[in-house]
Order: C-alpha cells, then sequence, then structure tokens
C-alpha cells in the first residue's frame, strides 16, 4: 500500500511542477514572461483567461492532493515503526558501553610478573 502511495505522490509532484512551470509569469523581473509581445505559448492554444482559470484549478487541485498524500504517507510510515524518541538513541551507535568500577581485588586481573634477569 505505501508503495503505491508513494508512487501516486510522486507523479503529482511531477504534475505539480509541471503546471507551475507552464503558468504565465507576472513578475517579469528580468523582461521575460508575462509580456503581450509575442512568444505564443498557450495562448494559441486556450484563450488567455480560460488557460488561467484551467491552470488555477489544476495547480489547487494537485497541491491539495500533494497535501493528502504527505498526511498519507506520514501516517502509514508512523505506523511501521516503534514510537520512540531521538533523544534516546544515542549520538555515536557502535560507542562502547561505559565501564563499571569494580571493588578493588575483587575480580581484578593481576598484572603480568616482571622477568627478572
Amino acid at each position: 500500500m505505501m508503495q503505491v502511495l508513494l508512487v501516486v505522490h510522486l507523479l503529482v509532484v511531477l504534475a505539480l511542477i509541471g503546471v507551475v512551470l507552464m503558468q504565465r509569469s507576472e513578475g517579469g523581473a528580468l523582461g521575460i514572461g508575462g509580456g503581450s509581445g509575442g512568444g505564443g505559448g498557450m495562448g494559441g492554444l486556450m484563450s488567455g483567461r480560460g488557460t488561467a482559470n484551467f491552470l488555477t484549478r489544476t495547480t489547487a487541485i494537485l497541491a491539495a492532493a500533494f497535501m493528502v498524500t504527505s498526511i498519507l504517507l506520514t501516517i502509514l510510515a508512523s505506523g511501521t515503526t516503534q514510537q520512540r524518541s531521538i533523544v534516546d538513541t544515542p549520538l555515536i551507535p557502535s560507542a562502547p558501553a561505559p565501564i563499571e568500577s569494580q571493588p578493588s581485588g575483587e575480580g581484578q586481573p593481576e598484572a603480568p610478573a616482571v622477568p627478572v634477569q
């Protein structure tokens, strides 16, 4: 289920990117796009107003689908692992456990004897 939802989520993302890039620029900060001069673009396919309404509605629908799939993926992902805090995990996973001090004289190995020559 999660893999299918992930594929749908990625398709929605790609469609959302494509629809946003097809929209006409309103800013024209660099003097490109948004102007009424030449280029044709989507203006030849539909009227200016019809294109704006279609792309705006499509963007809104895809954005809603993106939010829904994101929430569903989060819910599914949280159910697959046990709940634990990030604070409980060690900073270094392979760090050795701290050595507990033992009372002197019990269980301590003796130092090797120094050979006499």
